[in-house]
């Protein structure tokens, strides 16, 4: 039988040792658990290790007295995790270390079982030491980065501690109805029949909350394209965008395909949805397909239109932009450990290149909608307001959601904000 925490140690050391990102360690290993709960395990550890380590990373440089990242860069992990689930996931401390200890072996490391072993009494044995030496510094007391902690604090002075709690929590798991397939006071009924605590969401019309995730291919409804799993604060763009019967309507940077989905659902409008990685425009196929749902996908560069438009001008753009995904740390703990400093500028660089190269596609009386997973100003009113100064045909349309704040230029959604993922919309309109 495959040991889980053997699996998730691998997948760890994958993730923040090798910079794989967490799908790609999940797609590698969960495939060799059979059992659903087992896999869901395996997410929880690999997601909570990847949300904690820089804590408890930097925890085992104070209980090693020879690092393990480079030799053995899986009982590292594993190190990691048995910390996290004394810590975090709040085990009882026998069953922790016992089931840590065991995993020491699938991984064919015996010899170092003794170690392991050691190394978690100790944590326990000094606790309260250790927690207060990483609790003194600020990346390893909210297990940021610090160059990321620093930038958050600069930004949103007055949130920071806010945010940065919020980035450690559970997030709920969030659903958004089809209304081409169902409407969703059936699919709310359906899933409680189903036994899942569902509730409509208070003020997104499609949006549908589950405390916890859980597999949504098993489901009832998944199958047959009753709905999507996207972030309310991502449903947002489809309110913003009022797409009406007949527009045409390119989103830019598009895969997963999520909002270009929810507009499909809203309207029937001819939607082009551009992506540059071909293996990403295959999810948004899928997607499409799932949700019974029809678009044009196009493989392309959203900064070189020449390449793949066809001259006719948009009504509507939405320019999911690449950036930093600083305000999805909740769901996405790994990039936590794979975003740097100096990719802000080059991503901001890539974000105005792309804006100046779609307005001219919109129709005069057109909206194009900016929008960005950023909590970093850089990417968000930095990259907007000038634009704005530089372009006499250009105005902010003035938007306002029961979530979030107002920022220089547009609106900006925090993480933790109604519950919801950071987020950052501006809605321009062409004269």
């Amino acid at each position: 039988m495959t040991d889980t925490r053997a699996l998730a140690a691998q997948s760890l050391a994958d993730i923040a040792l090798h910079g794989a990102s967490l799908r790609e360690a999940m797609d590698r290993h969960a495939q060799k658990l059979p059992d659903a709960r087992d896999r869901a395990l395996l997410m929880a550890l690999v997601s909570d290790g990847a949300r904690w380590w820089p804590r408890f990373d930097a925890a085992l440089d104070r209980l090693l007295d020879r690092p393990l990242r480079k030799k053995e860069p899986a009982v590292h992990a594993l190190l990691v995790l048995g910390l996290v689930q004394l810590e975090v996931l709040e085990l009882a401390d026998y069953a922790a270390v016992a089931a840590t200890v065991e995993a020491t072996r699938a991984l064919k490391r015996p010899q170092l079982a003794g170690l392991v072993n050691a190394v978690l009494r100790r944590w326990q044995r000094e606790r309260s030491t250790h927690l207060a030496a990483l609790d003194a510094q600020p990346e390893t007391r909210h297990a940021h980065p610090r160059w990321l902690a620093e930038a958050i604090a600069r930004d949103w002075p007055a949130q920071a501690e806010a945010i940065l709690a919020a980035d450690n929590r559970e997030p709920p798991l969030m659903l958004r109805a089809n209304r081409r397939r169902t409407d969703r006071d059936t699919l709310v009924e359906r899933l409680r029949l189903d036994g899942q605590a569902a509730e409509p969401h208070a003020w997104l019309a499609d949006a549908i909350v589950l405390p916890h995730s859980t597999d949504v291919t098993r489901l009832p409804g998944f199958a047959d394209g009753l709905f999507a799993v996207q972030d309310g604060a991502a449903q947002v763009a489809a309110d913003l965008a009022e797409v009406r019967a007949g527009q045409r309507v390119l989103d830019a940077c598009a895969a997963p395909g999520g909002k270009a989905c929810h507009l499909l659902e809203r309207a029937d409008i001819a939607l082009t949805a551009l992506e540059f990685e071909p293996k990403r425009a295959g999810r948004i196929r899928e997607n499409l397909g799932r949700l019974h749902l029809q678009a044009s996908v196009v493989v392309g560069d959203a900064g070189q239109p020449s390449a793949w438009w066809d001259g006719q001008p948009y009504d509507r753009i939405l320019i999911d932009a690449p950036c930093s995904a600083t305000g999805v740390l909740r769901r996405r703990p790994d990039v936590r450990l794979h975003r740097r400093a100096d990719d802000i500028p080059a991503l901001a660089a890539q974000q105005q290149r792309i804006v100046e190269a779609l307005w001219p596609l919109l129709a005069p009386g057109g909206r194009l909608l900016y929008i960005t997973c950023s909590l970093l100003r850089a990417e968000n009113e930095a990259v907007v307001a000038p634009f704005l100064a530089a372009h006499a045909d250009a105005c902010a349309v003035p938007s306002t959601l029961p979530a979030g704040q107002a920022a220089a230029v547009g609106w900006q959604i925090l993480p933790g904000d109604g519950d919801l993922d950071g987020m950052y919309y501006a809605v321009l309109e062409k004269r």
